[in-house]
């Protein structure tokens, strides 16, 4: 759906980076998946720099804030790309309380559960296929309506 203009490919390609934070976010989710298939820690050795970076405690928060005060409350970006751009903070924001809330259920139950090891995985995947998504939609040009985020971001976003 392009109800508020027409989007060129600069808007495309800057909505889509956007997404690129939940998925780095969404890595150390992986680490179940990425023993069980070799074959992908190629494709997201890339952004093991980006995830250690943002890692740092205030460098990944002043990228939040600036994403959040210079793209998303800045009206003179288009409407596309801020839209997106807070689509992927609360995706962000979703999988820092999974993880906040899973840390304690591995003090728990140990590292190496299988409970553990299967919410790791459910997450990691459904963090990557959200991922996968909104990149399709951004390349489209259309907004990617993900059920529950999508209705809090258009509430954010005017």
């Amino acid at each position: 759906m392009t109800w508020r203009g027409s989007t060129d490919y600069k808007d495309r390609a800057f909505s889509a980076l956007a997404y690129l934070l939940p998925l780095v976010v969404a890595l150390p989710f992986g680490v179940f998946v990425f023993q069980q298939l070799p074959f992908l820690r190629p494709l997201f050795l890339p952004l093991i720099p980006f995830a250690i970076l943002y890692g740092q405690f205030p460098f990944g928060l002043i990228i939040f804030f600036a994403l959040l005060f210079l793209v998303v409350r800045n009206e003179r970006i288009n409407h596309f790309i801020r839209f997106n751009t807070m689509q992927a903070l609360l995706l962000d924001i979703f999988l820092i309380l999974l993880h906040l809330v899973l840390s304690l259920f591995v003090r728990t139950l140990g590292p190496g559960s299988f409970i553990i090891e299967t919410f790791y995985n459910v997450i990691f995947i459904g963090a990557l296929a959200a991922v996968i998504f909104a990149f399709v939609q951004c390349a489209r040009g259309l907004y990617a309506e993900i059920p529950g985020i999508s209705q809090a971001v258009y509430a954010q976003v005017r």
